[in-house]
């Protein structure tokens, strides 16, 4: 089972969960309607749609509303610390969540005591606190920007706010941040650095390097690389492996924005809507490039 974790910027929204069922540009989870305009909601929709192309079951999801005190994420830690046992997951993203370091050892308890450990995707703020945790290395996917990946490079960090200014602001230096990255245990076996440049590396080594077609008016429309997120975890729960799953998602982002032909007015919904034609193109594309190979 494919498991989706966040947080929603509404106070009034309490922890709900289930399965998610989509409908034009939003999805449902029992009776809660989501748009997919960012963030956590961008992930689980663009999740469910490569689902549903892919003629997999819908996945799960655990949300709830944030904003910024805590109280929704403190719900779902519980749940979660309550309920991975019964779920029973494959897979698990887990996107904004309140860096909360008791609440997450309480996590990775009942995750470390599961029969079979799933493949755990961290993006966003979970990302920080596996981070802050010293347990980098118990998952097994981490997708930053290159500001995220900067704070994974500075061994000192406890936040991204804190990051060292002498590593935040070469934002050219990708390759060092990585590497930095690794040697301070703070990088798990696969990362997908999203970017100008896609970066997709395991254990320190750069695999593939992801450019175009370089679309530049996407970087500044929020929730795209939230997509990527989304489409890496449906894919590997698909039964991809994570450095192709990776490729594919970057690389058929990067196609749904050529499609969509965005403006800096666009909205990721716009782009989501294009991802299963260019997901369609890349895996064929992926699928005869590997039969070339043999």
């Amino acid at each position: 089972m494919l498991i989706l974790v966040g947080t929603v910027p509404d106070r009034g929204l309490p922890l709900v969960h289930g399965r998610v069922r989509l409908k034009d540009d939003r999805f449902f989870v029992r009776e809660e309607a989501f748009y997919l305009n960012r963030g956590t909601p961008s992930m689980i929709g663009t999740a469910a749609n490569v689902c549903r192309l892919l003629g997999l079951d819908e996945p799960y999801c655990v949300l709830a509303g944030d904003t910024g005190r805590g109280d929704g994420s403190k719900l779902i830690y519980n749940f979660l610390k309550e309920k991975l046992d019964d779920l029973g997951p494959t897979v698990c993203a887990f996107h904004y969540i309140m860096p909360d370091l008791a609440s997450h050892e309480r996590v990775f308890e009942a995750l470390r005591k599961l029969e079979e450990k799933p493949f755990l995707i961290a993006d966003a703020g979970y990302m920080y606190i596996a981070k802050m945790s010293g347990r980098a290395d118990f998952y097994d996917l981490f997708t930053p920007d290159v500001g995220e990946l900067a704070f994974l490079a500075d061994e000192n960090s406890p936040h991204p706010f804190y990051t060292r200014g002498f590593i935040f602001h070469r934002t050219d230096e990708v390759e060092d941040f990585i590497s930095r990255a690794y040697k301070g245990k703070n990088a798990p076996r696969f990362l997908l650095v999203k970017g100008f440049t896609d970066f997709i590396c395991e254990e320190g080594r750069i695999l593939k390097k992801v450019d175009s077609p370089d679309i530049d008016v996407l970087e500044c429309i929020g929730g795209t690389g939230d997509t990527i997120t989304g489409m890496t975890a449906a894919l590997i729960s698909a039964g991809h492996q994570p450095s192709d799953a990776c490729y594919m998602s970057a690389a058929a982002n990067r196609l749904a924005g050529a499609l969509a032909d965005p403006t800096p007015a666009t909205q990721v919904m716009e782009i989501i809507r294009c991802i299963p034609e260019a997901l369609k193109i890349v895996i064929n594309a992926n699928a005869a490039n590997c039969d070339a190979e043999r």
